[in-house]
């Protein structure tokens, strides 16, 4: 399904186009489906669209022409709202868009319909058309080592995992965090709460608080603020950062951070765009990429577990190791053979997964 285009991506970057200085600046809008927060999913994709910015306009010296103009719409529900702020920027001239956000693929297709002079990128989506590109990041490969981190750091051997909805990019973070753990505790339980949304802090908390007074002593999640941060740091327990660095928070409880780095991409399809060599495609980056990484450690984590969390990550990055690889054969939570001794799990079976590994507790709503 995906072929990837990371590598002709890196190619393009090694050349620098000379961008007329009469010709009008590129109009770049992006779509958030949660508020622009300190931290978390559109913290991080904002990041990306400065550092476009930043890496086009010459980094804002002085008298240097704007080769792009980028504009934003924040807490952008999916669904009809979706659309109606899509096919506003599109119809204000911009002449790239990018939709961060799995609900936005069907809106952003339907509108790049009605203008094929617009291009799309449609991040975590997996539907193209000939204005349409996709891109998403390995971020279980992050969550494979976070899990490694929670399972050194954690005494009841129990974590728990905050979720929004169970589409296979969430599967595959939980059921890669659970390996990671049970690779250096044999005997480590996820709890899983789902939410059934991205973004709210409240229910979030709530969540945080519920797994945390069923023995968790760790905590990792899957939605758009930090409340299960700021949860964990008030009831003194841990907790995996998720998108960003959110030690500014959580200065005690933080174990390690799984951060995602849009900039490059991001910057490279702006390029594109504006020296015409923009071409739909999908991209699927992960460590060896560095569209994940993992750091940001926490006062309380030894140097010897930060030590081995980033010697396995230097593994991904090299293909030496691969979280959905069995080395003895994975089985789900139900008992049934999901990954065959000796095998690796295709792209095609982790993007389609549909199953929570053993040791997850729970089942899928």
């Amino acid at each position: 399904m995906y072929k990837n285009l990371v590598a002709a991506l890196a190619a393009a970057c090694c050349f620098s186009p000379v961008f007329s200085a009469d010709k009008p600046p590129l109009k770049v809008g992006f779509v958030y489906v949660t508020p622009l927060t300190d931290a978390g999913w559109v913290r991080q994709h904002d990041q990306g669209r400065l550092a476009m910015e930043r890496a086009l306009n010459g980094g804002g010296k002085p008298g240097s022409a704007p080769v792009v103009q980028s504009t934003y719409v924040e807490n952008v529900a999916e669904g009809p709202d979706a659309e109606r702020v899509i096919r506003d920027l599109a119809q204000q001239g911009h002449q790239l868009i990018f939709t961060p956000s799995f609900g936005y693929m069907e809106p952003t297709l339907r509108v790049a319909k009605d203008f094929p002079g617009v291009r799309f990128e449609s991040i975590t989506g997996y539907k193209t058309a000939a204005n349409v590109a996709v891109a998403n990041a390995r971020y279980y490969e992050g969550r494979y080592l976070a899990g490694v981190a929670a399972g050194r750091m954690t005494r009841t051997g129990m974590a728990g995992y905050v979720a929004g909805f169970p589409i296979p990019e969430v599967l595959q973070g939980i059921n890669a965090f659970a390996l990671g753990m049970r690779s250096v505790n044999a005997k480590a339980q996820v709890k899983v709460v789902w939410l059934g949304t991205w973004f709210d802090p409240a229910r979030e908390r709530d969540a945080a608080m519920t797994l945390l007074n069923q023995d968790a002593d760790v905590l990792a999640f899957h939605t758009g603020s930090n409340a299960v941060m700021v949860a964990a740091q008030e009831r003194g327990k841990m907790a995996v950062a998720y998108h960003s660095d959110m030690r500014a928070v959580a200065p005690q409880a933080q174990i390690i951070a799984v951060t995602h780095d849009w900039g490059d991409y991001y910057t490279r399809r702006a390029r594109a765009v504006r020296d015409g060599s923009w071409k739909p495609g999908s991209v699927w980056g992960g460590v060896r990429e560095g569209m994940v990484r993992v750091g940001d450690f926490g006062p309380q984590v030894p140097v010897q577990v930060q030590q081995e969390v980033l010697a396995r990550q230097k593994d991904i990055a090299a293909g030496r190791l691969h979280p959905f690889h069995a080395r003895q054969a994975v089985r789900d939570n139900t008992g049934r053979e999901v990954i065959a001794a000796g095998k690796t799990l295709t792209d095609p079976q982790i993007l389609d997964m549909q199953w929570l590994a053993e040791g997850v507790q729970g089942k899928l709503p």
